[in-house]
């Protein structure tokens, strides 16, 4: 069978190694990005030399109808969709976080994800699965840095969970992978670049997560081998 995944934030870190990890398993692409269009068209052309199609489409997932227009991109049967789009734009208190940004901040991780979720659960078929990418941060708070992301992400595991009831007599499966601290471009973008280095060691296993550590628990879920699970969502964070 003709395997078609749809991956929001599909061409940067987690996003980007998601996409060629499904394109190993010879899934042809929707790569849904906001801005970075040269990021877009480098993991695209990666994905296409793997032998499979790929099409790249700019929109913002956090209003209906750029959200619509992604999945319109998808021609065919669509088999699975991973809602990756997610950020935390700023690093600090609660408390000195500003009002925008915690709006913006809801608005990309929980709200789109919602809207996502609702989209693909329309289109998709039996044996379709839908992978929600949550946070560690949703169950461990992370106080003085991201309390606004980790409550978005929050949501994102409640909507897993909820969703997953709903859909499961149609033969739909909707799980969720929550990634700890992983080698992206989140830290740098929250204006923190050296977080990494300063945080890795305080790891259990003593180190940070690598993007493609996380796409292969994606890509399992994705997948036959695991048909049983539903509405879990899948730590992949080196730590419990």
């Amino acid at each position: 069978m003709r395997r078609l995944s749809l991956v929001t934030g599909g061409t940067r870190g987690i996003g980007a190694a998601v996409a060629l990890r499904l394109a190993a398993d010879g899934h042809d692409l929707v790569l849904g990005y906001h801005r970075d269009t040269e990021a877009a068209e480098t993991t695209a052309a990666k994905v296409r030399a793997q032998g499979v199609a790929c099409r790249t489409v700019r929109a913002d997932v956090t209003d209906p109808d750029g959200v619509d227009a992604l999945f319109a991109a998808a021609e065919g049967r669509l088999t699975g969709v991973v809602s990756n789009a997610g950020a935390t734009l700023h690093l600090g208190d609660l408390a000195d976080t500003p009002v925008d940004v915690v709006r913006r901040v809801v608005e990309l991780n929980l709200t789109a994800a919602i809207l996502v979720a609702r989209r693909a659960v329309q289109l998709l078929d039996r044996g379709g699965v839908l992978v929600n990418v949550s946070s560690a941060a949703a169950t461990r708070g992370a106080p003085h840095e991201y309390v606004h992301y980790a409550a978005a992400k929050a949501g994102v595991d409640a909507l897993t969970h909820g969703l997953a009831q709903e859909v499961a007599p149609r033969g739909i499966r909707v799980v969720g992978v929550a990634p700890g601290i992983v080698r992206t471009g989140i830290h740098a973008d929250a204006g923190d670049p050296g977080r990494l280095e300063r945080l890795g060691p305080q790891v259990p296993l003593g180190r940070v997560g690598e993007p493609e550590e996380v796409a292969e628990a994606v890509a399992w879920l994705v997948s036959d081998a695991c048909p049983y699970a539903i509405g879990a969502t899948l730590r992949v964070a080196g730590a419990r």
